[in-house]
């Protein structure tokens, strides 16, 4: 297990094999093992494998060849809908429809989501995170007919990895790390931490492809620009609100 999590890399290209069956139950086990709130297990796993499905997802996770490859695709939502419906059976009051339990269901989701990712892995399998489904999360609301008091947060693919990618670069521990109290950054010490991503070859080639400026603007420019985060910000508060998750009365 621990060479897994050490050896971890995405995988964005896979092979024409589908993931079996008892393999896949196991790591969905591994998911529902997580840590979790209360032990209320605040969320859902959505398992995607049809192929019609696939392609409405493609379309809302910008067309990614790799939702397409992979043969498992899985939707991690916030999901209080199941909880309330025990609520009401047991004739008893419904207090999590509120940003509170979208943070906890989240926080659950995406504990849960790691342990799927950490499994699929030590069964030879690769993954992927899509970072794309807070963008369209309406529509995938939409494709798979998730009900009020549920909002997707993330989602994987899963299959026979059809490559071996290099191990990405991660900043220094001493980077991440704040003992007994957060040390805030000086300019010297970030210089330091970002000098090994900020002069790889990898960074260099980015920075010459986007035409800008360094590797930070790579990122403020090209990726994640500010006019993209306020609209996706936007958005997803709408619907957040849509979901029901703003019950403030």
């Amino acid at each position: 297990m621990v060479d897994t999590i050490f050896s971890h890399r995405s995988i964005r290209k896979y092979l024409d094999k589908p993931v079996e069956e008892g393999v896949l139950n196991q790591i969905l086990m591994a998911g529902i093992r997580a840590s979790n709130t209360g032990n209320m297990q605040m969320y859902s796993m959505i398992v995607s494998t049809d192929l019609d499905l696939k392609e409405k997802l493609w379309e809302v996770h910008f067309k990614q060849k790799m939702v397409l490859q992979a043969p498992v695709h899985i939707t991690f939502c916030v999901d209080v809908n199941r909880f309330h419906h025990w609520c009401k059976a047991s004739g008893t009051s419904i207090p999590y429809d509120n940003f509170l339990w979208f943070v906890n269901g989240a926080i659950d989701a995406v504990l849960a989501s790691q342990n799927v990712c950490i499994e699929a892995e030590n069964n030879g399998l690769g993954i992927c995170y899509l970072g794309t489904t807070v963008y369209n999360a309406d529509r995938i609301i939409e494709i798979l007919d998730i009900p009020k008091g549920v909002i997707p947060v993330t989602s994987i693919v899963i299959g026979y990895p059809d490559e071996n990618p290099t191990l990405t670069d991660r900043l220094p521990l001493e980077a991440v790390i704040h003992r007994e109290k957060y040390n805030d950054y000086s300019k010297m010490s970030i210089h330091e931490f970002f000098n090994e991503k900020d002069n790889s070859e990898f960074s260099r080639k980015l920075v010459l492809e986007n035409g800008v400026k360094n590797f930070a603007s790579v990122f403020t420019e090209k990726r994640y620009k500010k006019d993209d985060n306020i609209f996706f910000s936007k958005k997803y508060f709408e619907i957040l609100k849509k979901q029901g998750f703003f019950n403030h009365d």
